[in-house]
């Protein structure tokens, strides 16, 4: 039986994705190879040591299931966002860097607050709720989800990153379910946001998702509507709502939230310069100034 050190298997693997056409072929080879072995292949690793049969066997199997365009990350079972790791899996919305700008957004909007309560809606794996939870200074903090195999992995991600995040399993379009939670300071979604032509043509890896986390209705905006119609009142006095948007979208979540009398509403940028959060205020119609809301306009 021929014998394969780690270096070799490391090498197999980038050759085999390198022909299938995967442009990082390198890093996820070891990050296969690292699931497979039982090691972190990020860094430095013994190359010399020979593998198991066993571990052979697992490469082998990890190979043939990122070969039909499996997500690597559900392949190897967990994602870093903003520094900590989450575990996801099929049936969850894999966390992705883009959505890292509404934590940055909140940072800027309630970084300086204390005692926050927060709503993370459309919740999947807690990535949102969970990291606010570490990164401002919070109160109460309610991750909301519907579908049970996503609220599995909440739950897990709860305890393996010793959160008091409360996990609410709940439809968010659900007014009753808005009724049973407190008002809150910060209510922030990455809601379900692609259109019914673009479903039709995601990219293989994207088919691997739940169709519940990605299917945003006929024009893409069935959740940002209902959530503000939904939510916008179960915000405190100068609460503020924040959501993930789709390339091109700005505008009519803007429109949807301005006229559910939110204010101040603005937009804020992705790393790649793409308008990628939309945020607005509650403010009490007493609290308005006038001139300076003019000079805005202006």
């Amino acid at each position: 039986m021929v014998n394969y050190t780690y270096n070799d298997i490391i090498m197999s693997l980038t050759e085999k994705l390198t022909e299938q056409g995967f442009s990082n072929a390198t890093w996820e080879a070891r990050e296969l190879a690292g699931c497979a072995l039982g090691i972190n292949a990020r860094g430095r690793i013994d190359g010399k040591k020979e593998a198991t049969p066993e571990q052979i066997k697992s490469c082998a199997l990890l190979l043939a299931r990122r070969l039909s365009h499996e997500p690597l990350q559900y392949i190897i079972g967990e994602w870093d966002f903003y520094g900590r790791t989450f575990d996801v899996g099929p049936g969850v919305l894999i966390p992705r860097s883009d959505t890292e700008t509404l934590i940055d957004a909140a940072k800027k909007l309630c970084g300086d607050r204390k005692g926050l309560k927060v709503i993370d809606l459309c919740a999947g794996s807690g990535c949102i709720g969970i990291t606010l939870e570490k990164e401002l200074d919070t109160a109460e903090v309610y991750c909301v989800e519907k579908y049970d195999t996503a609220m599995d992995f909440l739950k897990r991600n709860i305890g393996q990153l010793e959160s008091g995040v409360k996990a609410v399993s709940a439809d968010v379009l659900d007014r009753a379910a808005a009724e049973g939670l407190p008002k809150a300071d910060l209510i922030v979604s990455n809601p379900p946001y692609i259109n019914a032509e673009d479903m039709g043509r995601l990219q293989k890896e994207v088919t691997f998702e739940p169709k519940e986390a990605l299917d945003g209705g006929e024009d893409g905006f069935d959740f940002y509507r209902g959530i503000v119609r939904v939510w916008a009142d179960r915000l405190e006095p100068d609460g503020i709502m924040l959501f993930e948007i789709g390339a091109g979208q700005e505008d009519e979540v803007m429109e949807i939230m301005i006229q559910a009398g939110l204010k101040d509403v603005r937009v804020r940028r992705d790393m790649a310069g793409i308008n990628r959060a939309v945020m607005g205020k509650r403010i009490e119609q007493g609290n308005v100034n006038l001139y300076e809301q003019l000079e805005k306009r202006g």
